[in-house]
């Protein structure tokens, strides 16, 4: 294994709790955000929604950049001594996605700065890839920690399908859970942080990172059938450059948001790998509890392995953190705890 990234401390915010040791509490507990948006579904019900309870109804995008900055805020607590010495790499949503909840990222900056009380991020980086944007943002703080260009990089996400767009765009693509579809997701909200310093002694690790491309995305024009390629040949990725073989994994932690694509895809990426005997592989998913938090979800997959971890109660070691979108992209990292 090549270790590179130590995870130093996380942040969250999300419907079930406002900071990482209760939000980790409550998912483990299987307690959930759920109840009814001020949104209207499809027959005139309330629409089900996963939103937060903020003590301030901050809308747009003051609220959004509220919502990361507590995270950052909770995640330097931890590490003091990180503040002024970190560079950030922020996940949004797509460019291009309906609803997208930050129309000016430039500004969302200049709030999370000030919000924060920390240096204007004047060399911080966007990744706008959605839920997987976690993974991408993983490969650039290696390469920036790889550097010795800054001694800390911190990856926030945050992300909100609880905007008007969004619903109107969802419910006309009948991709929302409602009573008259199953197989859809609830809208919802979130923001993580995870701080990450170069790998020098025991603690959590990134061991793999795969990141790839699937021709069949949900959206794909072509009518491709699913096989999961993008996902396998990033599972395939990651568990190449941790060394180990498929059935050696402790468990996984995906972002599952409730339509069966999804699940289809992250079962064939399973089947297509797993070779000889091996003990049961457990799945956990946040949007169980959250709904879909697009691209924050990544950022909390990796705080709720952290949190495992350092309780005790993960389900194995070492975990693999899953995330696509609906675009095809598919991002896998193997993360391990690695004693003294």
């Amino acid at each position: 294994m090549t270790a590179s990234i130590d995870i130093q401390s996380v942040g969250m915010v999300t419907a079930v709790g406002l900071n990482a040791p209760s939000s980790c509490a409550a998912m483990r507990a299987r307690l959930d955000g759920f109840q009814e948006t001020r949104f209207i579904g499809p027959n005139g019900d309330w629409l089900i929604g996963a939103p937060i309870p903020l003590p301030r109804n901050w809308i747009g995008e003051r609220r959004v950049a509220h919502l990361v900055a507590g995270a950052i805020c909770e995640a330097f607590e931890k590490v003091p001594e990180a503040r002024g010495r970190t560079a950030l790499i922020l996940c949004l949503a797509e460019e291009d996605r309906p609803g997208r909840p930050v129309s000016d990222a430039s500004s969302l900056l200049r709030r999370i700065a000030e919000i924060a009380e920390v240096e204007p991020y004047g060399r911080a980086r966007i990744v706008a890839h959605g839920r997987p944007s976690g993974h991408v943002a993983l490969s650039h703080a290696r390469k920036l920690l790889s550097s010795d260009t800054v001694p800390y990089v911190m990856i926030a996400g945050v992300d909100s399908y609880l905007t008007a767009g969004a619903v109107a765009n969802y419910l006309g693509d009948d991709r929302l859970l409602t009573p008259d579809n199953p197989n859809g997701f609830i809208p919802g909200e979130a923001a993580g942080a995870v701080l990450c310093r170069r790998a020098t002694a025991p603690g959590f690790h990134l061991f793999g990172l795969g990141l790839a491309k699937d021709p069949s995305s949900i959206y794909n024009a072509e009518d491709l059938p699913l096989r999961g390629d993008g996902m396998t040949t990033a599972y395939q990725m990651a568990l190449d450059e941790t060394g180990i073989e498929m059935n050696r994994l402790g468990y996984r932690i995906s972002d599952l948001i409730g339509e069966q694509y999804w699940f289809k895809q992250s079962a064939l990426a399973s089947l297509r790998l797993v070779r000889g005997r091996h003990e049961f592989q457990d799945i956990w998913s946040p949007a169980e509890s959250l709904g879909n938090v697009g691209a924050a979800v990544v950022p909390l997959m990796i705080g709720m392995a952290f949190t495992a971890a350092n309780k005790g109660y993960a389900a194995g070691n070492p975990v693999l953190i899953e995330a696509s979108n609906d675009a095809g992209a598919c991002g896998a990292a193997v993360m391990a705890a690695r004693a003294a």
